[in-house]
């Protein structure tokens, strides 16, 4: 090295050693020592940290699938490949069918499947198939990730060895519990099963939408056949690719409609067609197809190769196939949750476990070879089903327009009456027949099971009667008052609406379906709150804010009841009270035969055996004489039967549910959907509701008897029981009759629980009473009332009676007694008239021929009117009679009367003349003893005329009231309510 290259570098070194010395630097060197020893600190906290997050994450995923049983090999191949149909159903012991299932599957071999379906499949829902494990780890990682971060779009990250695992083993519930178990699961099976395996069976299970027919199918073999009408090996490449595409949203790629309407139209084809040509576009990505092939293929009209649309598959018995399988559900997943270690009845109120255990029990039913025993006979459902559809006046069918929820487009949509009926044998409980619609492909909903409706006037004798006799309130005869009032803003009426019948007895009240004395007995009992008879019946959808609702007593739920609940119910009093819960399943039993479950019928006591027979005897009524008359006359046969029927607001459903100590069937008729009404302006040709359920409820009822004697027991007859006595009572108070009472005509005898029950405490209402009628009504005469309008020497009631009558509730009091009253030519309600004080407003006269005639007063407190001839008083009309007179030659006014005595103004004169009489004749001899017998006969007139003035001064004349639409006659009786609580 020369010296002054040497030098050079000594200076550069001294020049550094120098730089290096400067506050500059020094700050360099501890930044960078800080930094570097920074970096190796958030190494080692990021290392510890993944350490201990994958330590955390895997002692979760331990967590989650630590109850996830060890399946053995076989177990899981087993589980795995079976998807075939093999459980049966028998029905009164007899082999019925197999269980049906929703999907149409038709199992194929791989070999037998067209190449293109395999590269679809793969290049869209699985392309690292061949080369993963079960699990793509990525994949998951990138799910976990955008279900922490809540992506909007997320992508999916199963492989088809998951999908398989959570379609044969677990469920569709989402969770991190699941999702572990799917991962732990596929990697375990990818060494159990070849990868040929694992994809025949997945093309064998996945769902591919609906097929010509409207049928939904799974597996490549369904879907081959049900869409393009070809084997799944015959499929070409554009039809491979249409197919694989499906799985993503079966019923948007899904070219049909359902129920076998054909293909959609081709704006709702789109989206199916774009998702093939995605499929073709991965399938060219993955080098599946040439350039060449993906061209002509999206290029290909696909929709020429669609099925034409075909019948639907056989679904004979849909109603029954269903109702069936689905109860067998309900079974089955409390059977497992109890395997799993989880109180059955969770399953009830948890609706995630809920879901869950009633995938499983669906996959167990179907796949495990139960043979399922149920409680109908056939012979009687085809034979109830059949008269069912032979009648021929539900009523009018409505339409409307509305959008297909699928497609958008606007469509008619028609509405018939829909039937739901069912009959249970009473002692145990047996379904054994019911109808559940009208036709299964235009409403599938099973209205004898599933249907939650208002239950009308059939709630009266299980929540109000039933359980006032049970508390000692009323006996079989018990006077009511059927007189409106008002509930805080609520004014229930009776079926017509003017009705109040006044003071008549509970079993009439119940028989013609009284409203208003209902919702008093009800008041009356409720602080008992007897609603807890309906849940000890098994009304499942009551809740206990709805005990208070003086409404409820008329049948206005919130949610409602179903049919075979409300018979269920009613087949209490048949039993004597207890409470027999009805059951479709006798009986399961494995592939093996040993029984894994067996029904057992568990009696609850609910009414006493004196309650029901009670009711029992009450509700015979019904049919005699009550609203349900229309039954009784269609009936071709003898039977002891009791039965009540209801109608809801509007007349939106319609019940009569009636039962003999055998058998119960109860029947609804309604509308899908309440807003239409079974009385609206279409029915009107079909008669009234009442008419119409009551006819085909005792046609179903004849066509049993005929097809099953034995099982109807028409023979078989009510028995009283012990306790069950007759005793004497006053009729309008309930109490023992009194001499006053016997003397009045008013004791009544009916039955009685003796054991809670005697009317023990002599009546003391009856009084003395004089009264006057106004407006047709009855009150009590006051000190001022002129004699000639007052009745005297009549049976009235004391203050303490009418207050006691009308309760809490209030009401008219002259109401207790109306005209239509049972009682009315008995007793006077005793109720005083509140005058106004004011005389009267005065009246018109009017001249026809030889009589005069007025018009009423428009005032309200008149009790009739005067008539004067030249300003003396020669006549009286009461309230009750025709305001008309006879006159002759005179002047002729007409004052009102009120009940205080005030007189109204004296109305317009009416004067006749008298008219001159003739010259006198002279009278031969025999002339003269005639005219001494016509003397005779003017005398004799003129001593009537003067009797007649006697009368007119003091005793008014006798009267018969007019027979009009407010005070004459008793109306039909009614069977509702009003306002959208209850009957109609």
């Amino acid at each position: 090295m020369s010296e002054q290259k040497k030098n050079r570098i000594d200076l550069i070194e001294e020049k550094y050693e120098s730089l290096n010395q400067t506050k500059y630097a020094k700050r360099a060197r501890i930044t960078s020592g800080v930094v570097w020893n920074l970096f190796l600190l958030f190494i080692i906290v990021g290392l510890t940290l993944s350490v201990f997050v994958a330590s955390v994450g895997a002692g979760y995923f331990a967590s989650l699938v630590a109850k996830e049983p060890l399946r053995s090999k076989e177990e899981m191949r087993t589980t795995i490949s079976d998807y075939t149909e093999t459980s049966e159903i028998y029905t009164d012991g007899k082999y019925f069918k197999k269980v049906s299932s929703d999907l149409d599957r038709k199992e194929v071999q791989l070999k037998d499947v067209s190449p293109y379906v395999i590269n679809a499949v793969l290049a869209t829902e699985d392309e690292y198939f061949n080369t993963h494990n079960g699990i793509v780890p990525k994949a998951v990682f990138r799910g976990l990730f955008q279900d922490i971060t809540n992506a909007d779009n997320q992508t999916g990250g199963s492989t088809l060895t998951q999908q398989l695992i959570k379609n044969q083993l677990l469920t569709n519930e989402v969770s991190y519990e699941r999702k572990a178990k799917e991962i732990l699961l596929a990697l375990r099976l990818e060494h159990f099963m070849t990868k040929d395996e694992i994809l025949e069976t997945y093309l064998n299970i996945i769902p591919y939408g609906r097929n010509a027919g409207g049928d939904n199918i799974a597996g490549i073999g369904a879907a081959a056949e049900g869409i393009f009408n070809v084997k799944a090996k015959d499929l070409t490449l554009p039809q491979a690719a249409y197919i694989a595409g499906i799985p993503q949203a079966p019923f948007a790629y899904t070219p049909f409609y359902n129920r076998h309407q054909g293909v959609k139209e081709p704006e709702y084809l789109e989206a199916g067609i774009n998702r093939m040509k995605t499929v073709l576009f991965r399938m060219k990505s993955a080098d599946y197809i040439t350039e060449k092939q993906y061209n002509e293929a999206i290029a290909y009209d696909i929709t020429k190769d669609f099925r034409e649309a075909m019948p639907p598959s056989n679904k004979h018995y849909p109603f029954l196939t269903e109702e069936i399988q689905r109860r067998t559900i309900d079974i089955l997943s409390k059977i497992i949750a109890e395997k799993d270690g989880i109180d059955p009845d969770r399953i009830d109120n948890d609706s995630k476990l809920n879901e869950k255990y009633r995938l499983l029990a669906e996959r167990s039913m179907r796949t495990d070879g139960y043979r399922i025993h149920a409680t109908v006979d056939l012979q009687l459902y085809d034979t109830m089903n059949d008269e069912a559809k032979k009648f021929e006046n539900y009523g009018f069918t409505y339409s409307q327009e509305v959008n297909n929820k699928e497609t958008g487009e606007k469509q008619i949509d028609k509405y018939p009456v829909q039937v739901g009926a069912i009959m249970i044998e009473n002692s145990t409980g047996k379904i054994l027949s019911f109808v559940g619609g009208r036709d299964y492909e235009e409403e599938a909903l099973n209205h004898a099971t599933q249907s939650f409706r208002q239950n009308g006037s059939t709630m009266k004798p299980l929540l109000v009667y039933a359980p006032a006799i049970e508390y000692g309130v009323i006996g079989a005869g018990s006077p009511l008052v059927d007189v409106k009032f008002n509930y805080n803003g609520w004014k229930p009426v009776n079926f017509l609406s003017y009705q109040e019948l006044g003071i008549i007895p509970a079993r009439q009240a119940l028989a013609s379906s009284q409203n208003l004395a209902t919702a008093r007995l009800y008041r009356d009992i409720i602080d008992r709150k007897p609603a807890n008879f309906l849940k000890q019946m098994d009304f499942s959808k009551l809740n206990e804010n709805e005990y208070g609702n003086l409404s409820l007593s008329l049948g206005a739920m919130t949610e409602g009841t179903t049919v075979e609940e409300n018979t269920n119910a009613f087949a209490t009093f048949a039993n004597g009270g207890k409470f027999v819960d009805a059951y479709m399943i006798e009986k399961i039993e494995d592939n093996k035969g040993n029984i894994i479950f067996q029904h057992k019928v568990a009696p609850v006591d609910v009414f006493s055996p004196q309650t029901a027979y009670m009711i029992t005897d009450m509700l015979r009524d019904v049919p005699v004489s009550g609203t349900a008359t229309n039954m009784k006359k269609n009936l071709n046969f003898g039977i002891d039967i009791a039965a009540k029927t209801g109608t809801t607001d509007s007349y939106s459903d319609a019940w009569v549910v009636g039962y003999n100590p055998t058998i119960s069937m109860g029947l609804w008729l309604g509308y899908k959907y309440s807003s239409y009404s079974l009385q609206g302006a279409g029915n009107q040709s079909y008669g009234s509701t009442n008419t119409r359920t009551t006819a085909l409820f005792a046609r179903l009822l004849n066509a049993a008897n005929k097809e099953k004697p034995k099982l109807i027991g028409a023979g078989a007859r009510f028995k009283q029981p012990k306790g069950v006595v007759t005793r004497s009572f006053c009729g309008i108070s309930g109490l023992a009759p009194s001499a006053a009472c016997s003397a009045a005509g008013l004791v009544k005898s009916d039955l009685f629980n003796a054991n809670v029950m005697l009317p023990n405490k002599l009546d003391d209402s009856i009084v003395s009473s004089s009264y006057v009628s106004v407006n047709g009504k009855r009150y009590m005469a006051l000190p001022t009332t002129p004699a000639e309008f007052v009745t005297t020497g009549g049976t009235g009631v004391n203050a303490t009676f009418i207050e006691r009558m009308l309760g809490p509730l209030g009401g008219d009091a002259s109401k207790l007694f109306p005209l239509t009253s049972a009682f009315s030519s008995n007793v006077v309600s005793g109720a005083v008239f509140n005058a106004d004080g004011a005389s009267p407003a005065a009246v018109q006269v009017t001249l026809k021929g030889s009589t005069i005639s007025w018009g009423n007063s428009s005032s309200n407190d008149v009790i009739g009117y005067y008539v004067y001839k030249d300003g003396a008083k020669i006549g009286t009309i009461r309230d009750t009679a025709s305001n008309v007179y006879t006159i002759g030659a005179g002047s002729y006014t007409v004052r009102a009367v009120d009940i205080t005595g005030k007189l109204s103004g004296v109305s317009n004169a009416i004067t006749i003349k008298e008219e001159t009489p003739p010259p006198p004749v002279t009278e031969t001899p025999d002339e003269t003893e005639e005219n001494d017998k016509d003397n005779d006969k003017d005398n004799d007139k003129d001593n009537d005329n003067d009797k007649d003035n006697d009368k007119d001064n003091g005793v008014p004349p006798v009267t018969t009231p007019p027979t009009d639409g407010n005070n004459g006659g008793t109306p039909p009786p009614g069977d509702g309510d009003t306002e959208g609580n209850g009957d109609q």
